[in-house]
């Protein structure tokens, strides 16, 4: 027998259900077993994933492409890390609130690594773990944070339609009509289609 063909995006995207403990936030917080996520659950949760040619993101035909179809006009890099971020200490505080955005969040990471959690149906963590070459895109209206991992650096460029506006709306805000997209899109139309196990 075959094995299934191994998904490329895997090799710099991975996804995991978190544990609840307190300790740093830059570890991995796995669940004893581990639970992984796939790729594919991501994709019913709205976040969309690729694997890119981090070494030559300035004449990658690919990424060209997904810019044009999705209308990606505005690029721009931000480093994160004690010695390239001003106001670090405060910075990486308010990346882990909570929080959601009225528009997509596109980050692609060309060096270093870093975590962002995003919510499930059921409002558990799924940490999402972006190594250099992944891309994700969070959908508007899904409630998700960043961290750095032990690594402690990334080096991401964050594309976005039109004039950027990165303000974070900290949860709750479930009355802007970009989280109620969200719901109406990717929470209640799969509690449509399948009947919701409780106990799941």
């Amino acid at each position: 027998m075959v094995a299934p063909d191994k998904d490329p995006r895997e090799e710099v995207i991975q996804a995991w259900y978190m544990d609840d403990s307190d300790e740093d936030q830059r570890l991995p917080h796995h669940r004893e077993p581990k639970e992984f996520v796939s790729l594919e659950q991501l994709t019913e949760l709205g976040v969309l994933s690729w694997k890119l040619d981090a070494d030559n993101y300035e004449t990658d035909e690919e990424l060209k492409k997904i810019r044009e179809e999705r209308g990606y006009s505005y690029m721009d890099f931000c480093e994160v890390s004690p010695e390239k971020l001003p106001n670090y200490e405060e910075k990486i505080k308010n990346f882990f609130e909570e929080h959601l955005h009225t528009d997509e969040e596109i980050r692609y990471a060309v060096a270093g690594s870093g975590y962002f959690d995003v919510r499930d149906r059921n409002d558990r963590w799924i940490r999402v773990w972006l190594k250099k070459g992944g891309m994700i895109v969070l959908p508007a209206g899904i409630y998700h944070r960043f961290t750095l991992d032990s690594n402690n650096y990334i080096k991401a460029m964050r594309l976005f339609v039109g004039d950027p506006v990165w303000t974070p709306f900290n949860r709750p805000h479930d009355h802007l009509p970009a989280r109620k997209e969200y719901v109406k899109a990717f929470v209640e139309k799969e509690a449509g289609n399948h009947a919701i196990n409780a106990a799941a």
